[in-house]
């Protein structure tokens, strides 16, 4: 209970008690919950999923801290905290003392300022990638062409730096030309620097250990030519290391700078829809028009809206008539008609008449910035697949710098090996290793995944959902209003002769008045339809899963099914041939008695939607067996049933036993999918292993599920499960790839091929392999983007 009061005058102790002297008790709402808080914070400067790990590390140590989950592929991390104990600011001191920068969060939904910012990111690498690529060609023909042969001998080389003749000026002139590149490249000494530094290393500290040494070694030969201590290098050319180093920055800044852009376009899905909303809104203020920014929209506020035009935020139509094209939410391509009392949705389209709404949510409360949030919280999820590779990189880089070391002594001092052979081996491992294609190979997958779901109307909640639905084997189905248009019609009325159809419908559309369920509202309309009187009740009662009871005229008038019938010991047995009939039809009978004696009973038939048989029949190909729980009885359910190809019907169950029938199920070991829209599925969705809400279900249902059909199509149950599929598919592949290109080629890079005759790999071969696994894995995550939806 909220409770709004003057301190001044009022105590809260006052409050209690008078509460407690009413005869109730006071239970207070747990202070945990109160002071558990949730953050996000953009993060700069990670480069793979040892930096991921190192931010995590550093946060968990502060007290308070619930859970932190950060994200390499979006650079986010979200973090829960106790209030009480943590503050933000201290989050943000402890994850820029390890190296990174948190960055300013940008307004909600304002996708130019997030594109503005991921622009200016890929246009600074751009910058620092053709800087290094034209020093880079250079300094790679200065250093390597006296050794590439042609047909007439090794590529020409002006006199002035000729190797042989000009070697101080050939080191000189190949140290010019690195420098250039270094500083283009000077984030990966400084963020590795650091990362060493706080005992965290990552990417960025083996490629600055891996291009210091080639550098320092280079430095040091020009420094004994300069000094006479070198005559010339002549054939030991490959003393210098200058173009290893410089190529080596070059490759990974190109790599980087691929790997940018495409992790630019996993986020797609939520520019689109961020899109969608209109920049501004036209108010009424003092009985004129005003068009406002979008962000200064009030609750309560007047707004106008034009044809053609986008409506700006949630609210309730107060004047006119229109159609509205409400597409972007539930797919559905044929106008809706709005009127006074009508609810109308931001970011839906007014297509030809002006109307006037009060606006009920603003901001971050409106339906699309709630879809936005939702998405976003999914693609910043974590799978439990990516348990795995998140273990690995938490030991990856120290693994790395260890093997590098150990392999470099083994082959100097056990294998006789000079100085630049060794030192080869080790900036080989160093530069290979590549960390970031492992922790990019499930976000990215992930990313797209959740997104291309939600082009097309599947709100996915989170990696674990996404990962799981492809296991499903059982779905169950509510009825009414999923399989089901939700939208009963009565359809017969048949009395014994107490009294007439009309009186008989009159009391049942007059029982009902007060009812919610789809059933009663049937029964209401067709009496409205009929001009009937509605008369006065008294003593209303819901009798759950059974039926009402009311008082009527001082007669007590009971309107449910046949149990409630039992219960009561009213005979229905005139009439029980005509349910049963009923029933085999495909209609739910409803029978009405008048003080304990049956007058009656009034049928009422929900029409089957038009994709259900599609939809069951395509979960049947795909293997999965398909149920239906329903509170009507057996006959009318099995009728049901029988329309769409059900293999499994549970009749006559309570809301409240929804959730029993679905354990049962898991206890044979199904791992089992509901499929509901109703406040009475809660339960029931949030029991199932994937609960799947139905769009056009209540807030309860959408909150409890793991996914959310925002077309009310039953034809994306199957589409969600595909995707599942398909995205499970491509993380373990993006994972198979980012192990087994370390598995190989760290021991490559170690000496193992040269060890049996073979060459010994290149650093800059080393360096475009690394920067080429990492783009090779967001490439195959794109491929997700080429999803298509059952039909």
């Amino acid at each position: 209970m909220d409770i709004e009061y003057d301190q001044s005058k009022v105590k809260l102790e006052d409050i209690k008690n008078a509460i407690e002297k009413a005869g109730y008790g006071i239970r207070e709402e747990s202070q945990n919950k109160k002071l558990s808080k949730k953050v996000d914070m953009k993060i700069e400067g990670m480069t793979c999923q040892s930096c991921a790990k190192a931010v995590e590390k550093a946060v968990k140590k502060i007290d308070g801290i619930k859970t932190i989950n950060v994200n390499i592929a979006t650079d986010k991390a979200t973090i829960e905290y106790d209030s009480s104990k943590v503050k933000p600011y201290q989050v943000k001191v402890a994850i820029e003392k390890v190296g990174y920068k948190v960055i300013e969060k940008v307004k909600d939904n304002n996708i130019d300022e997030e594109q503005i910012m991921k622009e200016k990111e890929i246009k600074v690498l751009k910058g620092k990638l053709i800087i290094s690529i034209i020093f880079a060609i250079p300094l790679l023909y200065i250093a390597m062409g006296p050794m590439i042969a042609k047909p007439f001998g090794p590529l020409p080389i002006p006199a002035f730096i000729n190797p042989i003749n000009n070697s101080l000026n050939y080191a000189l002139v190949q140290l010019l030309l690195v420098i250039p590149i270094i500083v283009a490249g000077n984030k990966f000494y400084i963020n590795g620097t650091k990362a060493l530094i706080t005992k965290s290393p990552n990417m960025d500290s083996l490629v600055a250990i891996g291009t210091a040494s080639a550098l320092i070694y280079s430095v040091y030969t020009t420094i004994q030519i300069a000094t006479g201590k070198v005559g010339h290098i002549g054939g030991h050319d490959h003393q210098l290391y200058y173009e290893s180093a410089g190529i080596i920055i070059a490759l990974i800044l190109l790599g980087k700078y691929l790997e940018t852009r495409s992790k630019g376009k996993t986020s797609e899905a939520i520019k689109t829809l961020i899109r969608l909303q209109p920049k501004t809104a036209i108010i009424m203020k003092n009985s004129q028009e005003l068009e406002i920014p979008i962000d200064e929209v009030e609750e309560g506020d007047i707004i106008v809206v034009k044809p053609g035009s986008k409506i700006p935020v949630d609210g309730i139509v107060i004047e006119g008539h229109t159609l509205v094209d409400e597409s972007m939410l539930t797919g559905e391509s044929i106008p809706v008609e709005k009127k006074i009392g009508d609810k109308v949705t931001g970011a839906s389209i007014n297509k030809n008449g002006n109307i006037k709404f009060k606006a009920e949510k603003v901001g971050s409360d409106t339906a699309l910035a709630q879809i936005i949030k939702l998405v976003e919280d999914a693609q910043g999820s974590k799978a439990p697949i990516a348990k795995l590779a998140d273990t690995v990189s938490g030991y990856f880089v120290p693994a790395v710098l260890a093997i590098a070391t150990i392999s470099t002594l083994l082959w100097f001092f056990v294998g006789g090996k000079d100085l630049v052979f060794s030192l080869t081996i080790f900036i080989s491992i160093l530069v290979i290793a590549c960390p970031c294609a492992l922790g990019l190979a499930t976000p990215t997958a992930i990313m797209v995944g959740t997104g291309k779901g939600a082009e097309n109307g599947i709100l996915i909640k989170g990696g674990e959902a996404l990962e799981s639905a492809h296991k499903i084997n059982t779905i169950i189905f509510d009825k009414t209003g999923t399989i089901t248009q939700g939208k009963p019609v009565v359809t017969d009325i048949i009395t014994n002769g107490i009294v007439s159809e009309n009186e008989l419908l009159q009391i049942a559309a007059s029982a009902e008045k007060g009812s919610e369920h789809p059933l009663g509202e049937a029964i209401v309309k067709k009496g409205e339809e009929e001009n009937l009187e509605i008369l006065n009740i008294s003593n209303f009662n819901s009798i759950t899963g059974h039926g009402i009871e009311v008082t009527m005229n001082e007669k007590e008038i009971l309107l449910g099914n046949k149990k409630l019938m039992h219960d009561k010991n009213i005979s229905i047995n005139e009439l029980e041939s005509n349910s049963d009939k009923l029933a085999i039809e495909g209609k739910t009978p409803m029978y009405i008695s008048i003080d304990n004696k049956l007058a009656g009973i009034i049928a009422v038939s929900d029409i089957v939607k038009e994709s259900s048989k599609k939809a069951v029949d395509r979960l049947h190909e795909m293997g999965i067996q398909v149920a239906m729980v329903t509170g009507d009885n057996e006959k009318t359910a099995i009728a049901i049933a029988n329309q769409v190809g059900i293999d499994i019907v549970l009749a006559e169950v309570l809301p409240e036993d929804k959730a029993n029938e679905i354990k049962k199920l898991q206890d044979k070991g199904k791992f089992v999918a509901m499929v509901g829209d109703g406040i009475n599925d809660a339960p029931a969705l949030a029991k199932a292993d994937i609960g799947i809400a139905i769009g056009s279900g209540t807030d309860v249902a959408i909150e409890s599920a793991n996914i959310v059909l925002m077309k009310s199509d039953l034809m994306d149950v199957s589409t969600a499960i595909k995707l599942s599929k398909e995205t499970i598919k491509n993380i373990k592949q993006n994972l198979f790839w980012a192990f087994g290109y370390n598995t190989i080629g760290i021991p490559v890079a170690a000496g193992l091929l040269y060890l049996f005759g073979g060459p010994l790999l290149n650093p800059m071969i080393a360096a475009a392999a690394m920067s080429l696994s990492s783009v090779s894995v967001v490439s195959n995550a794109l491929r997700l983007k080429n999803f298509k939806t059952y039909k």
